[in-house]
């Protein structure tokens, strides 16, 4: 029922959309181009009327300030020539003053040249003469001290020699302290070779003393044949526990052949088991990671398609704003259809607002004024294509077409740039051609319409507008981006539900295996089969390592009965070799006593030499150092000296200052004589100096007085021009009369302060040809026109928002019908969730189960039914076994048959995977939850019977079917 509502909603929102569709082409194609034209023909009929007031008003206002000027001029020229010849006389008074002052300066330098002549002569010529004689002394004392400090310096190179050989009879000392350690140390060595050699020679001694006693060695406490005795005891009892542990090896590797062949056997019994199951668990985990290697999420597809149903509402909310947007606009869009087949449209150049671009948009407005409507032309290459775009291009509006091989472009004259920079000003005026970039092969084409040839810097302004077509551009290119993902996504959505379906059978398939393995019988023998296969795998790992235990202790054993058997062989040999080789040993005993004492002999001797080494080291040691004191006390008597030595340079130095001092003094008197003689010069120059000066400053003074000679006449020409410019103003302009006590005055059309007449005058030009143009192009009818359009645009708007007033109440009905859908469901869930868990406790009692939502979700994205026993919920329905989930589907759907019960149900065998007990609880359910119900069921089982109000029982009587019907007694209430 909700669905056929929405519907009947959908299609009625689809006919108010054709509707917005109808009355919005009507609207792009028809109404706002018309109304479009009509208001730019508005604007310039407007602009017309409003510039034909201004011109009357700035022409007066240039005239009054023409007029106001000539006469400031006439009554200035007046008391300014009187001004001028005042100045003439004074220049005359400064002439004459000057010229006496140039001869008082030739007087002064005649008089200083002749007192310097008088008095610096012989004062110079004494200085002079002491100078020298104080120069040469000096030279005398600086090369006597120059002596004294070359000796000095050759004694302190003596003083530093003797410092070095100190040093190296130092290194001396250090060196040979050095070898009388090195000559104790070897002393020590021999010392210690001394030592060995004498208990070698001690233990050698020993052993002949011991060879005496019949010991193989001196250092053995017992004799060769009670050492072979014990050698043979240990031998027996070595042989003994080597038998004992063959024995022992043998035994257990009997055993241990018996206990594999046994734990093999129950091994083998395992792995079928284990291999059948091992492999349907493998089919599980190998569709989990088909499935998990699927780069899908679940849910992904469902919310793309709901990005995409919303970003389509935004698109067309778009369009609509672009539509009003373009209404505003429609001059610059130039849309045509191909004239012929085939048609090149590379022909057709675009409109020129297009083709530039600006290069700083503070020119727009300026570019406007002088383009005008020359802007909104369409250039095309020839005269052919605009004749077939005219014809057969289907074009919705007037335009004007540019061929490029026709159009004449015009330059702009250089007197009329000059003149426009005499006007604004150098940098303020350049041509418009220049503003702009655009394509070489336009450049006909761009001379043309941009023909006006100045753009004036301080009377443009900034046009801006916006454009919203970025915005819908970037959603339509969002939505493709989401149809991509969506068709990508197709394929891989399919993928992931059949790998879920295969999923779901192979979990399905592997409860169905575990439930009869523990079902069947041979499961708890297996159990038993692996625990004995336990205890035997233990059983052989301790007989193993028994074994090994034995065999290391066996090798442990052999390896001591053979070196007790070599100990015995060796003994015996060694007591026959003593009894042969005893003479020979004694002797070789005593050669050895004598060889070590005379090494003995020759280390004591070497010691001894080194002992005297050593002494002569010592002496040589004190004989240096006496040698370093010596040279030390030669240092300091030469230091004494070089002391007295720095004293007499010091004396030197001095005494060479002393006459430095005074040669200096003389030397600056001197100088000052000099500098008082360069004075007295600098003196004459700079009187000379001050003589060319005023020499100049006469010859300026005449030149100014020429000038101002001619200033005068110019001015009395300007005075007669001025009178005769304002009587022909008052006889042309008659108001000059009336209005000229209102010229200049503040807050009338004629204040010169508050309107820079400069600018004025500019405006008036520009306004003048402005109003030109406007006069030929302006259409005197077009306020009317323009009211009725825009009374049809207001119409058609105000239906059109009708239509979407219905749009959104038909939403509203659609999100409400969509609310009620949601309430009806959650109350259906609840309503059957309560009888599915009371209907399937009711069949298998201790049990619960109901019907949520996965987590993280809400019940319309699905249900679960989850199950549980004593109060412990199951993780999956794969762990019930199939008689339960049969109760469980059962449950499942009688709850959602009792949400509406019908008056007959009809079950066909529901019983027969079951046992009794289940059967009775099927009848008691019936009876207890579908009071108002019939059913007819068809059972084969004596719990089902017992519940039955009446029993048909069908059975074979002679080959024939028949039936027999029973009644159940009525119960007492």
């Amino acid at each position: 029922m909700y669905e056929t509502k929405k519907d009947a909603a959908l299609k009625t929102l689809e006919k108010k959309q054709s509707k917005v569709d109808e009355i919005n082409k009507l609207l792009d194609q028809e109404i706002l181009p018309a109304l479009e034209k009509l208001r730019k023909e508005r604007m310039q009929y407007m602009q017309w009327a409003n510039g034909n007031a201004e011109l009357d008003r700035l022409k007066r206002f240039c005239i009054a300030y023409e007029y106001v000027q000539a006469e400031k001029i006439r009554d200035f020229a007046v008391g300014e020539v009187e001004q001028i010849k005042a100045k003439i006389f004074e220049i005359d008074d400064d002439k004459e003053r000057t010229q006496v002052e140039i001869k008082e300066m030739e007087t002064k330098i005649s008089q200083l040249t002749a007192d310097k002549e008088a008095s610096m002569g012989g004062e110079v010529k004494a200085l002079s003469e002491k100078v020298h004689a104080l120069s040469q002394d000096l030279v005398r004392e600086v090369s006597v001290l120059n002596n004294k400090e070359d000796t000095l310096r050759s004694e302190n190179e003596n003083a530093e020699k003797i410092v070095c050989s100190i040093e190296d009879l130092k290194q001396s000392v250090k060196e040979r302290a050095t070898a009388v350690r090195k000559s104790e140390e070897g002393a020590a060595d021999l010392k210690k070779r001394v030592e060995e050699l004498s208990k070698s020679l001690e233990g050698h001694e020993k052993d002949y003393q011991g060879v005496l006693a019949g010991k193989s060695s001196g250092n053995e406490e017992k004799c060769l044949e009670d050492q072979l005795a014990e050698a043979k005891v240990a031998v027996g009892n070595t042989e003994t526990e080597l038998k004992q542990l063959k024995t022992k090896i043998s035994h257990c590797e009997k055993e241990l052949k018996e206990k594999r062949h046994q734990l093999m056997s129950k091994r083998e019994e395992e792995v079928a088991a284990e291999n059948e199951l091992n492999a349907r668990k493998k089919d599980v985990e190998n569709v989990k990671l088909a499935l998990e290697s699927l780069p899908y999420i679940e849910g992904e597809m469902e919310v793309l398609q709901k990005d995409r149903a919303s970003e389509i509402d935004l698109v067309q909310k778009l369009k609509d704003k672009i539509r009003d947007l373009l209404a505003q606009l429609s001059n610059v869009q130039f849309t045509y259809r191909d004239p012929v087949k085939n048609f090149n449209r590379s022909k057709v150049k675009g409109v020129v607002a297009k083709l530039i671009k600006v290069k700083d948009s503070s020119t727009m407005t300026a570019l406007e004024v002088t383009a005008g409507g020359k802007l909104f032309n369409v250039v095309v290459d020839t005269e052919n294509t605009g004749k077939q775009l005219l014809q057969n291009g289907d074009l919705r509006r007037r335009v004007t077409i540019i061929p490029l091989n026709k159009i004449q472009s015009h330059t702009v004259p250089q007197r009329v740039q000059q003149a426009a920079v005499r006007l604004v000003g150098k940098g303020n005026a350049e041509v418009a051609l220049s503003l702009v970039g655009y394509d070489e092969d336009l450049r006909n084409a761009m001379e043309y319409v941009l023909v006006r040839p100045l753009y004036a810097k301080p009377l443009m302004q900034q046009r801006r507008c916006n454009n919203s077509n970025f915005a819908t551009i970037s959603i339509q290119l969002l939505l493709g981006i989401l149809k991509l993902q969506i068709t990508d996504l197709l394929p891989v959505h399919k993928k992931f539900v059949d790998l879920k379906k295969q999923l779901e059978l192979k979990q399905y398939d592997l409860s169905l295996f575990q439930g009869r393995a523990e079902q069947n019988e041979h499961k708890a023998l297996c159990y038993i089969s692996s625990f004995a296969a336990f205890k035997l795998g233990e059983l052989v790992k301790k007989i193993e390592q028994e074994l090994t235990e034995a065999n290391s202790t066996v090798k442990e054993k052999q390896v001591l009965y053979n070196e007790c058997v070599s100990m015995v062989l060796m003994l015996e040999k060694s007591i026959k070799e003593h009894d042969n080789n005893r003479e020979g040993r004694l002797k070789d005993l005593e050669k050895k006593i004598k060889a070590l004492k005379s090494e003995v002999q020759l280390a004591s001797k070497d010691l001894k030499g080194h002992g005297n080494e050593r002494e002569r080291l010592i002496m040589e040691q004190e004989a240096v150092i006496k040698e370093q004191t010596s040279l030390e006390s030669q240092l300091n008597s030469l230091r004494m000296q070089i002391n007295h030595l720095n004293l007499e340079v010091e004396e030197q130095k001095m005494k060479v200052v002393s006459i430095r001092k005074n040669h200096d003094q003389a030397q600056s008197e001197l100088d000052l004589i000099r500098k008082k003689m360069k004075e007295c010069d600098s003196q004459i120059s700079s009187i000379l100096k001050e003589q060319q000066k005023l020499e100049h400053k006469v010859g300026e003074r005449k030149l100014e007085r020429k000038k101002l000679e001619n200033e005068v006449k110019r001015m009395e020409m300007e005075q007669k021009d001025c009178s005769m410019k304002v009587d022909k103003l008052v006889e042309k302009h008659a108001w000059i009369a009336s209005e000229k006590q209102l010229f200049g005055r503040s807050g009338t059309d004629y204040d010169f302060m508050s309107c820079d007449p400069c600018k004025a005058r500019e405006e008036l030009e520009k306004l003048q040809a402005e109003q030109s143009g406007l006069e030929k192009r302006v259409n005197k009818k077009v306020m009317a026109m323009f009211e009725k359009a825009e009374d049809e645009y207001n119409d058609l708007m105000s239906k059109k928002n009708i239509i979407e007033n219905d749009k959104s109440k038909i939403k509203k009905v659609i999100e409400e019908l969509d609310e009620k859908k949601k309430e009806t469901l959650k109350v259906t869930w609840v309503k059957v969730n309560n009888d599915f868990g009371s209907i399937f406790s009711t069949l298998l009692p201790g049990t619960m189960a109901k019907l949520e939502p996965p987590e993280g979700c809400s019940f319309l994205d699905g249900l679960e039914v989850r199950v549980a026993f004593g109060g412990v919920w199951k993780q999956s329905l794969s762990e019930l076994s199939g008689g339960q989930r049969s109760l469980l589907a059962l449950s499942l759907i009688l709850a959602l048959l009792l949400f509406k019960p019908a008056p007959l149900y009809i079950l066909d065998e529901v019983d027969a995977a079951l046992d009794l007990s289940h059967t009775q609880n099927i009848g008691r359910m019936i009876k207890a939850h579908f009071p108002h119900s019939q059913f007819i069921v068809v059972s084969l089982k004596e719990g089902m019977f017992n519940n039955a109000n009446v029993l048909f029982r069908t059975k074979f009587v002679d080959g024939v079917s028949t039936v027999q019907r029973t009644v159940a007694a009525k119960q007492n209430k």
